[in-house]
């Protein structure tokens, strides 16, 4: 690939043209806002100027709702060898595609399974997809340059190819994506009016469930809508465990030791399901999870802490495979998590000890 068109530059579109121009391919920027497409030129991205001819590759960065649209125009107009988008949704806009009567051999749908809370161009990076599945949907149409074309796309942005189904892609985002982010706003809509003393004791637990919720609602109301059976399917689910939860909740009140028990074994049996699951979510790179011991190190909010916490755990040979923050409410210090190796574990709070920190048991 020596050329390339990315129209839309939000996150996404922006961080995949710093990628691709970072390889020395030409990116050529389009965006219906033409200061946003001036503003990721401006971060190297590439130039705004329309190309001189088909490039080899059309990026649609669009919201799901205008991918088939947007897709279409680029199209007729011939813009590109190839086309391919990079919305959460795959299904619908190949069938709207379909309904207009396009010829789909120069086009895969496909997904980069990365993100930000933030977005517009000033939030890309080029490393965004570094590591993160990148999901393309093929069909036995689909034009194998293409697929070529797209797994190099992949390849420059230094992601993970995975090949799926468009539909089976989109109830797989559905359940771990969509219906959490949902999931995660209503957990935190419950703080809006919650007491300010109760905000204050807000710790790591809810900081990590509300913490994509923070995202821009407009952008989520465009995935929502394109994919919005799968989801309500999923929450479905999740409302009838809610229900059994309040019902076991409320037998725990109960005077009768009959009830509570029966209680206890329906809350115990939702946590044990969650553990069930936890398990699953693939741990580092990608591979099955593991047991990590943590080293707990208070620490001062001062510039440089991280970085000799860092220095000293690697003056003691032992890699730190994760790292967690909790600060303190109402003062200037908090507690650094190192997860390590069980075996590692004493030998980071020993090295940390001898340099002065102080361990938290």
């Amino acid at each position: 690939m020596r050329t390339a068109l990315v129209i839309g530059t939000g996150l996404i579109g922006t961080s995949a043209a710093l990628a691709l121009a970072q390889r020395g391919v030409t990116v050529h920027l389009a965006d219906r806002d033409p200061e946003q497409a001036r503003t990721a030129t401006a971060l190297g991205a590439g130039t705004d100027e329309a190309p001189d001819g088909p490039v080899d590759l059309a990026i649609v960065a669009a919201p799901p709702a205008h991918v088939a649209t947007t897709l279409a125009d680029a199209m007729r107009r011939g813009l590109a060898r190839g086309y391919l988008d990079v919305a959460s949704v795959k299904g619908g806009p190949r069938r709207e595609l379909e309904r207009l009567g396009l010829d789909l051999t120069g086009y895969i749908g496909t997904h980069p399974m990365a993100g930000r809370e933030k977005s517009g161009p000033l939030a890309a990076t080029g490393d965004l997809f570094e590591g993160r599945p990148w999901v393309l949907t093929p069909t036995r149409d689909t034009d194998t340059e293409v697929l070529n074309l797209a797994l190099e796309l992949v390849s420059h942005c230094r992601a993970v190819p995975v090949v799926m189904e468009a539909d089976a892609h989109d109830r797989a985002v559905a359940l771990v994506s969509h219906m959490p982010h949902l999931v995660s706003s209503m957990v935190a809509a419950r703080l809006e009016h919650a007491e300010e003393a109760a905000v204050r004791l807000c710790g790591g637990g809810i900081r990590d469930v509300t913490r994509i919720a923070g995202s821009d609602p407009r952008m989520w109301i465009d995935i929502l809508s394109a994919n919005p059976g799968p989801v309500a399917d999923l929450l479905t689910d999740v409302a009838a465990d809610l229900e059994e939860t309040v019902r076991a909740l409320r037998a725990l009140q109960s005077s009768d030791e009959d009830e509570r028990r029966g209680g206890a074994t329906g809350i115990e049996k939702v946590l044990r399901r969650g553990n069930a699951g936890q398990v699953r979510v693939p741990g580092k790179h990608g591979s099955a999870p593991r047991a990590y011991e943590v080293v707990a190190v208070l620490i001062d909010d001062q510039p440089g802490q991280l970085a000799r916490i860092f220095a000293d755990a690697g003056r003691g040979g032992v890699n730190v495979e994760d790292v967690r923050i909790e600060h303190a409410t109402g003062r200037q210090a908090g507690l650094v998590q190192l997860l390590v190796e069980p075996k590692a574990a004493p030998v980071l709070t020993a090295a940390l000890r001898e340099r002065g920190w102080a361990i938290r048991q």
